[in-house]
């Protein structure tokens, strides 16, 4: 049957052609990606995305060194300390008390002048972290940077008047730290030191004998030490000791440079073993030391 007459067909552009079939093929993405994300999301419960476990940092140990410490007591901390941290984690840590002691060694400081000088002073007394791979390199280091950090905050003006460098006031500081209990006490024993220096008096500061001559604290100074030829008797030899007796704290640090303004030549121990009795007499002096029990 012949077709019927009728208007001819109309012609579709080869530009529209190529459009609808990137429309069709978009879709059809679209409805895969829509597929798969499903199956994906309900594909045994379980995700196929890479994980990540996240392994916490290592517990740091931590090492306590209290203000006056010497070197000498410091180095063999870090030994002790050194052996709980191997007996806790059952492996081998860096820090060692010998490899302290050779890192600790005399070296030229920054704001002391190029002669290199023993660290006694400049190993600041604090608490400090460390792991198992800390060097006694990176420990003593760390000492070094809070001493400057805490030195910087010295204001050196009343010393540099009475004529004392920094490494004198360091070393006053440390007497101060060996002798001081009560802390609001230090400026008054700073005092002392200043006025007898001024007055070029023995110190008699036997804190620097026991460090001297190696005597503990709890240990009585016989009469033979008493009249030792070390130069750290300063009950026998004018001015300061060659060096710091120990490592002294900032408030300590600040008393030695900001004395308190008296004209005490002279202290003695209370019962207490805490405070301190001060005096500008020595008869005054003498008195309180037989009522303490401390004179003949």
């Amino acid at each position: 049957m012949p077709p019927r007459p009728g208007p001819p067909p109309r012609q579709v552009s080869r530009r529209t052609v190529i459009l609808r079939r990137l429309i069709a093929l978009g879709a059809l993405l679209i409805a895969l990606v829509f597929v798969a994300g499903i199956v994906l999301a309900t594909h045994g419960g379980k995700s196929t995305a890479p994980t990540t476990t996240v392994i916490p940092p290592p517990k740091p140990f931590r090492i306590i060194f209290p203000e006056g410490m010497t070197r000498d007591g410091m180095a063999h901390r870090v030994g002790v300390v050194a052996k709980i941290a191997e007996n806790k984690s059952h492996k081998h840590v860096q820090l060692t008390s010998r490899g302290y002691r050779h890192w600790s060694q005399p070296r030229a400081i920054d704001g002391f002048g190029a002669k290199k000088r023993s660290l006694e002073g400049f190993l600041f007394p604090a608490t400090y972290d460390f792991l198992r791979g800390t060097t006694s390199r990176q420990l003593v280091q760390n000492q070094l940077d809070a001493f400057h950090e805490n030195w910087s905050k010295i204001d050196l003006a009343y010393a540099r008047k009475k004529n004392l460098t920094p490494y004198d006031v360091l070393i006053i500081a440390s007497m101060v730290e060996g002798e001081a209990v009560a802390p609001d006490e230090r400026p008054k024993i700073a005092a002392v030191i200043y006025n007898r220096l001024h007055a070029q008096m023995p110190l008699g500061i036997d804190a620097t004998i026991r460090y001297g001559l190696h005597v503990p604290g709890t240990e009585s100074l016989h009469q033979s030490q008493l009249a030792s030829d070390s130069p750290y008797n300063t009950r026998k030899f004018l001015g300061l000791p060659p060096t710091p007796i120990g490592n002294p704290g900032l408030a300590s640090m600040q008393a030695a440079a900001h004395p308190a303004k008296v004209d005490y030549l002279y202290f003695v121990r209370k019962p207490d073993r805490v405070h301190h009795y001060f005096t500008a007499s020595f008869q005054d002096f003498q008195n309180h030391e037989i009522e303490y029990g401390f004179g003949k």
